[in-house]
């Protein structure tokens, strides 16, 4: 999340809030277009048993749309529109190009070149359906991958 950090953590915990409620009530996991619903100026991944991995952003406006790659932030039109260049030459990408494509699209914006310890990385996949965050082993491995290609 971007923003305040005081203010990104009220609208996780409320996030989880509205999952768990609703998992109580209904018997199974929220799908992640609902939660979308539910919040603010976010972008929220997942997976749905039906759609797969999601990747949605809400608007304050009350609107939330689907993405294959989307940021928010400072930069986010620069970042949007690096990730739309990249996406239009590789339709199907694998996993570990995806992680990279997400670092180097950081990277390639703010002008930075990271260390494993400067960045945090999450993942959903259909390996995988929670959230996890990387490892700084497995951050370095990819930011290795990425300097091999250029």
């Amino acid at each position: 999340m971007t923003g305040m950090i005081a203010d990104s953590k009220s609208q996780v915990q409320r996030a989880r809030y509205e999952a768990a409620q609703f998992k109580y009530k209904y018997g199974y996991e929220m799908p992640i277009d609902t939660m979308c619903r539910r919040g603010c100026s976010m972008v929220l991944i997942g997976y749905d048993d039906e759609l797969g991995p999601c990747v949605l952003q809400g608007r304050p406006a009350g609107y939330y749309c689907g993405y294959r790659a989307v940021s928010v932030g400072a930069k986010q039109t620069e970042a949007n529109s690096y990730l739309e260049k990249k996406l239009k030459k590789k339709q199907d990408l694998q996993h570990d190009d995806v992680i990279q494509l997400a670092i180097s699209c950081l990277s390639s914006v703010l002008s930075v070149d990271f260390k494993p310890t400067e960045i945090e990385v999450g993942v959903v996949s259909a390996d995988n359906h929670k959230f996890r965050k990387l490892t700084e082993q497995e951050i370095d491995r990819h930011l290795t991958a990425i300097a091999e290609k250029d």
